[in-house]
């Protein structure tokens, strides 16, 4: 297989690479070439065997698309965004990376696929599109059924309602095998902070872990729907083999995860890591992220995601000592 993986550089792009390389495999095909793109060049998985192009490229470029694509990959990851926090920010750029980034992804895959960029048709690959629980907003139930409208109450939610809209389009026109993953808010991300709306969610486990003070910008009764890096691994995977003939005519699916309260966090946080590292989280309210997180879901109905096969985390304590066993080397700083 040739895959192709858009944001790359970003924690899931990188962790799904490394998976990749680790498996050599997907559905039983050898992975034999990965095409890694994002706005930085990203870093090649340590001991993959196979050919691993990096590259680097403004996926909203006109043409940038269009050269992705000649390579005719098998199977695409399309996890490149620009996230929550900075697309309510900066309402010019989230359309022109999360809107006009996937439109012409999938135009390119339809002109190509017609034969008229390389000259020759009968190309169809299958697109993994990482969705999010930011498509649903406004007034909604403790637990969002399978059949809730969708009305998403961010700029950020927008873009990714258009390209589940726009994938599940291009996938009736038969242009190419299209599944959509709404993805829990991923617990606990590596790395250092960053700029989406949901990132103290992770900062005050990550943090207090790491022997660093984490300030809680929301009180600690705020409900959340969450999984981990692993998990969120696992659904890319299991999506990217799954027989869509299961998935029927909404190819857009509600991952399984965990709804939480950050006061349960910082519960499961003390019992897996102890009082000392509990102790380092400061609560300082922040009105526009209490504002934001106050308009996402809280529990999600994921029962058709989980009969298809996806699966998380049934305790929060399960994602605390997976942050520890796989960022941290098993132990706490």
């Amino acid at each position: 297989m040739r895959i192709l993986i858009l944001g790359a550089a970003g924690m899931l792009g990188r962790k799904l690479a490394e998976r990749l390389a680790q498996d050599r495999q997907l559905g039983g095909q050898p992975v034999t070439t990965l095409d890694l793109v994002d706005v930085i060049t990203p870093t090649a998985p340590a001991g993959f065997t196979g050919e691993a192009n990096c590259r680097a490229g403004d996926l909203s470029e006109p043409g940038t698309m269009a050269s992705l694509v000649r390579s005719r990959p098998d199977l695409i990851f399309h996890l490149a965004a620009i996230v929550s926090g900075e697309a309510e920010a900066d309402l010019e750029k989230g359309y022109r990376i999360n809107l006009d980034g996937t439109r012409l992804l999938l135009d390119a895959i339809r002109l190509e696929g017609d034969g008229r960029l390389s000259g020759s048709g009968g190309w169809k690959p299958r697109v993994v599109f990482s969705s999010s629980l930011a498509v649903f907003g406004g007034s909604f139930p403790p637990v969002i059924p399978e059949e809730y409208v969708l009305t998403p109450q961010t700029s950020y939610g927008t873009q990714k309602l258009m390209g589940e809209l726009l994938l599940a389009d291009y996938a009736r026109r038969g242009i190419l095998e299209g599944i959509g993953i709404r993805l829990p808010t991923i617990c606990v991300r590596p790395g250092k902070p960053n700029r989406a709306a949901s990132s103290f969610f992770s900062g005050i486990i990550r943090e207090p872990l790491a022997g660093q003070e984490a300030i809680l910008p929301v009180g600690e009764d705020v409900r959340h729907w969450m999984t981990s890096p692993r998990s969120a691994i696992g659904f890319l995977i299991h999506a990217a083999s799954l027989d869509l003939a299961r998935v029927g005519d909404r190819p857009n699916l509600s991952m399984p995860g965990l709804s939480v309260t950050v006061g349960e966090q910082i519960a499961a946080l003390r019992e897996v890591a102890g009082d000392r590292v509990a102790n380092l989280i400061r609560e300082q309210r922040d009105p526009v992220i209490e504002r934001i997180v106050a308009g996402w879901a809280q529990a999600l109905d994921a029962s058709r995601a989980e009969a298809l096969g996806f699966v998380a985390e049934k305790h929060f304590t399960d994602i605390v000592r997976a942050h520890i066993e796989d960022e941290l080397g098993g132990r706490i700083g």
